[in-house]
């Protein structure tokens, strides 16, 4: 099971799908009438929209981090912290250069 894992290279992988997961469930929920690529150019170009959706979608990995680390599993959360951390960087910069 994947729970039992702990590895850096298992946490990278967890902390760039789990965002992703988190905008399509955001997409889905929030912007049906929209097509991906749209919604995804409206994300791209919409300060409140960058912070909501990213917002909500870093969610998804704060909730994978938990479980790792309610499972003590140390490698495996320090890569979902790292790749949560450029994620995070990666929309403040896209935020201000907006």
């Amino acid at each position: 099971m994947i729970l039992t894992k702990d590895n850096l290279r298992l946490g990278l992988i967890l902390g760039l799908l789990g965002p992703l997961a988190g905008l399509v469930v955001i997409y889905f929920i929030k912007f049906p009438a929209l097509s991906f690529k749209e919604f995804l150019e409206y994300f791209m170009n919409d300060n409140k929209v960058i912070t909501y959706v990213g917002t909500l979608s870093l969610l998804a990995n704060a909730i994978i981090f938990a479980i790792y680390v309610h499972f003590d599993k140390s490698q495996t959360f320090k890569g979902i912290f790292i790749v949560t951390l450029f994620y995070g960087i990666g929309i403040l910069l896209l935020k201000l250069f907006n």
